[in-house]
């Protein structure tokens, strides 16, 4: 799928600054650049939902009982 974009003249200039700097198409940047904005907002999704069940029950749990609750003690 291919799409385009009107950027102003600063905005094209930084984009293929970008691209340059880091030796990739600016179709290459875009891309990265979006699924780089989508893994952020869902990961912030997943930890507000962590974060309200983590209120729910504010038990907290050492690395070594976690081990040691699910049998990899070393």
């Amino acid at each position: 799928m291919a799409f385009s974009i009107r950027l102003t003249d600063d905005e094209e200039k930084l984009a293929r600054s970008y691209a340059t700097l880091n030796g990739m198409s600016m179709g290459e940047a875009f891309k990265q650049a979006l699924f780089e904005k989508i893994e952020d907002e869902y990961d912030i999704a997943v930890g507000d939902v962590a974060y309200k069940e983590y209120l729910k029950n504010p038990k907290t749990y050492t690395l070594d009982e976690v081990l040691k609750m699910f049998g990899d003690e070393e």
